[in-house]
């Protein structure tokens, strides 16, 4: 029997392999390879593993992951942004992390949020951990700093997010930047992060590139990073430079925030540089060329220009012509006829206006404007309108101790000085006659228009008293009147209504006479001779003592008989006395 086995072998033929069958016996051990590959790539629990989205249900995401048999469900929220918006779609490959063989129900337990989690603490570590740095989003606010994604929640100190305090926090939320990690605590999942370090750092380098290229007359761009009352403080990369109000403009600035504000991107010129101290004095109008050196060239005296008010003083208004070139109207140059105090009673701020070129003073850069000569000067036509001789009427605006003044015109007074109100009347104060506001009629006595006054008289409406005294109080006349003052040196009667007479002392009695309050008193009667009448002065001089001497001398005549011719020759008699007592008033 063994020998027909050994002979039927021997009997069987040898077989021969052909090409196809070698193709098919390499085909199964390449299977058989990556059967036994597939073996060793089964996913084992904690891996983090790579999935694909299969279905979205309505509280779940069923995800296929390559090793494991069946599929996972995870809870939809762990694929929802901050917002509540689903991040992924059917097909989309997402990683998540093998928790559990299977749960309750026989599906792998997968979690996606662990999956993201332990990527960042992968990619934390990648980064160094303590003191390296790292990419973040931040997403919210919490008491004392921010919230910021690494892919675990890691916090940002308040002091630690900004070189300057941040005002605003809110505006950080949803922007993405570097960041130095401070503190790393994996079993309590805690991260710390700062901002500030990595400005510092970037300051620090900036600053070195800075300070190596940095010179005198230099023209660099800079930000503003703090304004105060004497100026700005600019950051010129690493390095802050202080930017004067006065080298902000050529023009009038009174405060650095009407030109510039935090944050703003300027263009300034290194105008001072202590590399000991490391002080940078900065200029920004000198990045501009000197607008005064063009003002002669550009404005003339006399003629008409356009700006715009850009402050007001005590004394007047500066007026912006151009950028850089401001001019002046003084108060006096406001108004023809009004008296301003101050130029706000006319203007304010922001006011376009028109004015004339005064002066030009271009080495100590001043422009003179007048705001009045635009309009016609009322004081060229006053005479036209009120000739010398014109009766007027208006009312008392002002009394003073020398006279008062009457509103002629619109904003034109005309004065009547004290000895321009009566012809008679010795007016020690016009408010004995006059109130204020109280009509009255004058007449114009005289136009300066050159000096802007006006000159009124109300006594020169009615004929001057005084024409025809001399003719009705001839010398060596005999008068009765009262006594209206007494003085040390004499003594007034007036004889009719605003006509007064002096009595000199020395003229009261043929005897000597101390003073003359103890010859007569206001309100006595008295009766004197005419001395003398100086109509230009217009004083009338009278005498007690002549008369007293005439009287004399009639009496004598009539004791002597001649009664009739003395009653008759009074007049000579007192001629007589006047020779004979040889005085005039004093």
């Amino acid at each position: 029997m063994g020998d027909d086995k050994k002979m039927d072998s021997k009997k069987m033929p040898i077989r021969r392999f052909t090409d196809s069958e070698d193709d098919a016996d390499q085909t199964g051990k390449e299977e058989f390879a990556e059967m036994f590959q597939e073996s060793l790539r089964q996913a084992q629990v904690g891996d983090v593993v790579k999935g694909v989205v299969v279905k979205i249900g309505a509280d779940y995401v069923l995800v296929s992951v390559e090793g494991i048999k069946s599929e996972g469900r995870i809870s939809l929220d762990e694929f929802k942004d901050p917002n509540g918006e689903l991040t992924v779609k059917e097909g989309d490959e997402v990683r998540v992390l093998f928790e559990r063989k299977e749960d309750r129900s026989g599906c792998p337990v997968l979690s996606r949020a662990k999956a993201e989690q332990q990527g960042a603490w992968e990619k934390i570590s990648e980064a160094g951990g303590e003191g390296g740095v790292i990419d973040g989003q931040i997403t919210g606010k919490v008491k004392g700093g921010l919230i910021v994604d690494i892919g675990v929640a890691a916090f940002l100190p308040a002091s630690q997010i900004d070189i300057r305090p941040v005002g605003n926090l809110d505006k950080l939320i949803g922007q993405t930047f570097k960041f130095r990690i401070v503190k790393v605590n994996r079993k309590r999942g805690n991260v710390v992060l700062s901002r500030r370090a990595m400005l510092e750092e970037e300051r620090d380098k900036l600053k070195e590139q800075t300070l190596t290229t940095l010179a005198e007359g230099e023209i660099l761009d800079g930000i503003v990073k703090n304004i105060t009352d004497y100026g700005a403080f600019v950051d010129l990369g690493g390095i802050d430079g202080l930017l004067h109000v006065t080298d902000m403009s050529w023009g009038r600035l009174a405060h650095p925030s009407e030109l510039i504000k935090v944050g703003d991107k300027i263009r300034v010129m290194v105008l001072k540089y202590d590399r000991e101290k490391g002080r940078i004095s900065l200029g920004m109008k000198q990045t501009k060329a000197d607008p005064w050196q063009e003002v002669k060239n550009k404005y003339t005296i006399g003629e008409r220009v356009t700006g715009k008010v850009v402050s007001l003083a005590d004394y007047g208004a500066f007026v912006a012509l151009e950028e850089g070139i401001e001019g002046l109207v003084h108060v006096s140059e406001m108004s023809w006829t009004r008296k301003v105090k101050h130029p706000s009673e006319l203007l304010k701020v922001g006011d376009q206006l028109e004015a004339v070129v005064l002066n030009i003073d271009s080495a100590n850069r001043r422009i003179s404007l007048g705001l009045k000569q635009i309009q016609v000067n009322p004081w060229t036509v006053i005479g036209e309108k009120y000739p010398v001789g014109t009766k007027i009427e208006g009312q008392i605006k002002n009394i003073t101790d020398f006279g008062i003044f009457i509103g002629v015109d619109e904003g034109i007074d005309g004065l009547v000085h004290v000895s321009d109100i009566s012809w008679t009347k010795r007016v020690k104060h016009p408010a004995e006659l006059f109130t204020k506001a109280q009509t009255v009629q004058a007449v114009v006595l005289n136009i300066d228009a050159e000096n802007e006054r006006l000159s009124l008289g109300i006594k020169q409406l009615s004929p001057d008293p005084w024409s025809d005294i001399p003719v009705r109080y001839k010398t060596g006349s005999k008068v009765k009147g009262k006594v209206s003052s007494v003085t040390d040196f004499g003594i007034f009667v007036e004889i009719e209504e605003g006509i007064e007479g002096l009595i000199h002392v020395s003229e009261l009695s043929r005897e000597k006479v101390e003073s003359a309050k103890d010859f007569a008193a206001v309100g006595d009667e008295l009766e004197a001779v005419v001395l003398s009448v100086d109509k230009n002065e217009r004083k009338i001089a009278l005498s007690v003592k002549a008369l007293q001497i005439a009287s004399e001398k009639a009496e004598i005549a009539s004791y002597m008989g001649e009664q009739g011719s003395a009653t008759s020759n009074l007049g000579e008699l007192l001629k007589v006395g006047l020779k004979k007592n040889g005085k005039n008033e004093k």
